[in-house]
């Protein structure tokens, strides 16, 4: 097996797992994001959306910011520096297997 194979054992499983890996996508290509755009982008529920957030921002790789315009609540979400690069080596990793 070669190393790029072997290498796929140390993948980043926060990551790795589809719906995870298809909001940090997302904001990989953006400032910043709100859950509607989140949600709208990724074609997840609600509970489901809320759930992978809260455990890519518990591995310190998404910023969640809960604000009011005027009364409605809006939460805005952007990758932290460790989430890029978190995604970064994930993609290098990928890459390099296949």
């Amino acid at each position: 097996m070669n190393d790029e194979l072997r290498n796929l054992v140390d993948i980043d499983r926060v990551i790795h797992e589809p719906a995870r890996l298809l909001i940090t996508a997302v904001l990989y290509t953006v400032e910043s994001a709100d859950f509607l755009y989140l949600l709208h982008a990724t074609e997840l529920t609600k509970g489901n959306l809320s759930s992978h957030l809260m455990r890519l921002e518990k591995a310190g790789y998404v910023a969640i910011e809960k604000t009011f315009e005027g009364k409605t609540p809006r939460t805005v979400c952007r990758l932290t520096e460790a989430g890029q690069e978190a995604f970064e080596t994930y993609r290098q990793q990928m890459k390099a297997a296949i």
